[in-house]
């Protein structure tokens, strides 16, 4: 038998059965059946073995380098406290094997269950029954509430689906009810009450909400339509026909792919149309044809175009939703290879790009602002072969990602980024770690995606934007990750620059009371559990609490989204003599154990990224430094609902580590200084389209995406001559020109070299550094940048659409947008 939880934002849904179905980021299997042992052996022989040390898995009990974690016993009053606040609830055997947990709203403490036991095959159209429950005190009690939504079977997949403010749709399941269309139930109370709707189409996949307005619906029905409700699902109209997916950009822009009026019905991607409307389907336009598929993240909208069916795909950017558009520039990728979108807001993009072959890596690039111009940020960086990607942005303090690279000796090693991707660095050995004489080289390395999928470890980094600083990751401290090193759990107060070990062996774990409580379950494969685990000093110690009197296998640990909750819940199951599960929810109210208020004398101003005490630049990291006002470790008291991450900014001087080096310059060895390339000029040009030379106006330099120092450094702007074919050079260019582009092409590498003209010929210079000096240089004019698309992905996450590895379209047609690291500070 399989139980599988899965966690989706706030919501977790808990699957029982002979097989676990995987819903995205978050999902574990507890425990496995013989054909997915079997598979998983089978995986495991095909699999490349990347790291001597078998990397790939854990499979010695052993531990690393040893550590002793701070205990402190519970005072008898404590416990007694904790006792008169803890509460048990069971659900029966026979209310199903799919659970769904969810949170609905912010601060209303609302959960919402709903238990689901669908029919056998061979009786399918008798359906199955439901049960949905609710509870208003953050999980202490539940009531069943089936008779608000008349008993009706709600479906399992996307049966439930929470949005802005305290809104619910639920959804029918459609194949057994006698309706012409749909039946959906929406709540805009949390539950409290629900409204009935026959839906006059059937949902292809779930209901999408917009951003910010609960009451904007978007919908596909199963024959392409493309429906839209402005009253949260009461009335519905069709929008357009041949819809294939769809997402919701800035504002009120709608986007989504359709197929051509003159094709009767196609199912060839690569023959479809991108259109866009901004007055919710009043009129529409068309962005582009030919589209194989499209997302949106951030503030950018990509798609990809099949220029030639022969050809590998070509990627385009777009930063002001789809008025105007370019291609952009990447090494190119056969079909064995692909992209990935690691992360993006209205600044840049971070893309992976895969080397060639069964390598398990590829390289990591930074955008410019308009998703464009990438350059170079980490060689060898790791994406297994089930295409899953360890990089992770560290939420908890501005400008930090963490992942991990698979170096030219096969292991795989942590490496974590400070500037947003401008350098990256090993981590630092733990405080309370000695790795021994034997080893030389002594670092942290956290187990991220790549050790979950495998099995390794139950959880990746978390981090919180209101824990200002906070990570809790699993890791082991050496050489690299291996797999003679047992996991465990590790706490970096200071955003990652220094760690310590605090928990031995796996665990799930969760943050609470905006950082100033964590809890923790230890994660046993076979064994059940009984024991919750919190710390109010960030980790430094921990006390142990037993929250039931009858273990039960661990399948979840859950708590309101945001942090601000006290309040956490242990889920799990409890086999019955029948055979029957019983589903047990105990929730445990910390808050009645934390009673004092946080005061003035609690907090701390604390300088981001301070390192070097005497430095004058000290804390400055994009041109930034930022004070915090958070709480300090030994302060045990509650930051409350209302409290807000507050800080203070000033602008650094500019020097030249705020700078890149623009194309046709590059870092002279030891120094900061971007010099000329001396072999990027006096080339034989291979091609060109219109034989005509610009003046560039560059200084060598080009600031970093989001850097805002202010002053100090100062490039001087120098004009460079190009003058293509042997033409002779003209004293400026022409008044009336709009744009031209340099293309630059190597056998391994391509790059583009962007001219914006304004005004009498005013041209600003937007370009990147190139990994290899050009061989061949190419001028066009008024063309716009490229580069060869061949497969996307966007990474899962919390609230995020997973996109097919080969085409990069998304499951349900919308793509997560990501907060920029400013908005995450409320």
């Amino acid at each position: 038998m399989t139980w599988t939880l899965v966690v989706l934002g706030g919501v977790c849904v808990l699957l029982l059965g002979a097989e676990g179905r995987s819903r995205g980021r978050g999902t574990v299997t507890f425990r496995r059946s013989q054909q997915d042992e079997s598979q998983e052996r089978e995986r495991e022989r095909a699999r490349p073995r990347r790291d001597t040390s078998g990397s790939s898995g854990i499979s010695s009990p052993s531990h690393g380098p040893p550590f002793t974690p701070c205990r402190l016993p519970l005072t008898p009053a404590q416990h007694e406290v904790l006792d008169d606040n803890t509460h048990e609830t069971g659900f029966n055997g026979d209310d199903g094997s799919y659970v769904i947990l969810t949170w609905v709203g912010d601060g209303t403490g609302v959960i919402l269950v709903l238990s689901t036991i669908s029919a056998p095959l061979e009786s399918f159209l008798e359906g199955g029954s439901s049960r949905l429950y609710r509870s208003t005190d953050y999980g202490k009690s539940f009531h069943d509430i089936s008779h608000r939504i008349n008993h009706t079977f709600i479906r399992e997949e996307f049966g439930v689906s929470v949005g802005p403010g305290s809104s619910v749709i639920l959804t029918a399941d459609t194949a057994v009810v006698d309706h012409p269309g749909g039946i959906i139930f929406t709540s805009t109370d949390a539950g409290a009450t629900f409204q009935f709707t026959q839906l006059p189409f059937h949902l292809a996949q779930p209901i999408t909400y917009h951003f910010l307005n609960p009451d904007y619906l978007v919908a596909v029905s199963i024959d392409g339509g493309l429906w839209l409700s402005l009253d949260f699902g009461a009335k519905w109209t069709k929008v357009y026909d041949g819809v294939h997916s769809f997402s919701w950009g800035a504002g009120i822009n709608l986007f989504f792919s359709c197929s051509r009026v003159d094709t009767v019905e196609t199912d060839e991607r690569g023959d479809l149309v991108l259109k866009r409307t901004k007055d919710l389907g009043k009129t529409f336009t068309t962005i582009h044809e030919d589209i194989y598929s499209f997302g949106y993240i951030g503030a950018f909208l990509f798609f990809s175009v099949m220029e030639d069916p022969r050809s590998p795909r070509v990627m385009y950017f777009s930063s002001d939703q789809g008025e105007t558009f370019s291609r952009a520039l990447l090494p190119s990728a056969s079909t064995e290879q692909f992209y990935s979108i690691l992360d993006g807001d209205e600044d840049m993009l971070f893309m992976h790009v895969d080397n060639p072959g069964d390598t398990f890596f590829g390289t990591m690039y930074t955008s410019d602002d308009r998703g464009i111009l990438f350059s170079k940020s980490l060689e060898r960086h790791l994406f297994d072969g089930q295409r899953k990607s360890d990089f992770t942005n560290i939420t908890s303090l501005r400008g930090v990602y963490l992942t991990n690279k698979l170096d030219v000796d096969g292991r795989i090693r942590s490496v974590i980024s400070f500037n947003r991707g401008g350098s990256w660095r090993q981590l630092n050995k733990p405080e309370n770690v000695d790795c021994g004489d034997q080893v030389k080289s002594c670092n942290l390395h956290i187990h991220g995606e790549h050790s979950r999928i495998n099995r390794v470890v139950p959880m990746v980094a978390l981090s919180e934007p209101t824990a200002i600083g906070l990570v809790i990751a699993h890791g082991a401290v050496g050489d690299s990750l291996s797999s003679s090193q047992h996991p465990d759990v590790f706490v970096s107060s200071n955003g990652g620059y220094n760690w310590r070990g605090t928990l031995r062996g796996p665990h799930h774990y969760s943050i609470l009371n905006s950082g100033g409580l964590i809890v923790a379950v230890e994660a046993r494969r076979e064994g059940q559990v009984k024991t919750i685990k919190f710390s109010t000093d960030e980790g430094q110690c921990w006390k142990s609490y037993n929250f039931t009197e009858q273990p039960f296998f661990f399948a979840g640990l859950s708590s309101e989204p945001g942090t601000k909750a006290m309040n956490v819940s242990v889920w799990g199951f409890r086999p019955e003599e029948d055979g029957q599960p019983m589903w047990v929810a105990v929730t445990i109210d910390f808050q009645s154990l934390i009673t004092r208020e946080c005061h003035d004398q609690d907090y701390e101003e604390w300088l981001a990224h301070s390192i070097e005490e005497d430095s004058e630049r000290n804390g400055c990291v994009l041109g930034v430094k930022e004070t915090y006002r958070r709480l300090k470790k030994q302060s045990v008291c509650r930051n409350g609902r209302g409290f807000v991450v507050s800080k203070k900014q000033s602008p650094c001087l500019c020097t030249r580590e705020d700078y890149l080096c623009d194309y046709g310059y590059y870092r002279h060895v030891n120094t900061s200084e971007c010099v000329r390339q001396p072999s990027a000029s006096n080339k034989t040009l291979e091609a060109c389209l219109n034989g005509e030379e610009d003046e560039l106006l560059t200084a060598g330099y080009r600031r970093v995406p989001s850097d805002r120092c202010e002053g100090g450094f100062s490039p001087l702007l120098a004009v460079q001559t190009v003058s293509p074919c042997g033409v002779k050079p003209n004293p400026s260019p022409p008044a009336n020109s709009t744009s031209s582009v340099t293309y630059f092409d190597t056998p391994r590498e391509r790059l583009v070299l962007t001219l914006v003209c304004a005004g009498a010929g005013l041209i600003v210079l937007v370009a990147v550094i190139s990994a290899v000096l050009a061989a061949r240089r190419v001028v066009y004019r008024d063309r716009a940048p490229v580069y060869r698309f061949s497969n996307l992905r966007i990474q899962d996450d919390d609230n995020c659409i997973t996109v097919d590895h080969e085409s990069g379209t998304s499951s349900n047609g919308t793509a997560c947008q990501q907060e920029s690291d400013d908005d995450l500070i409320e």
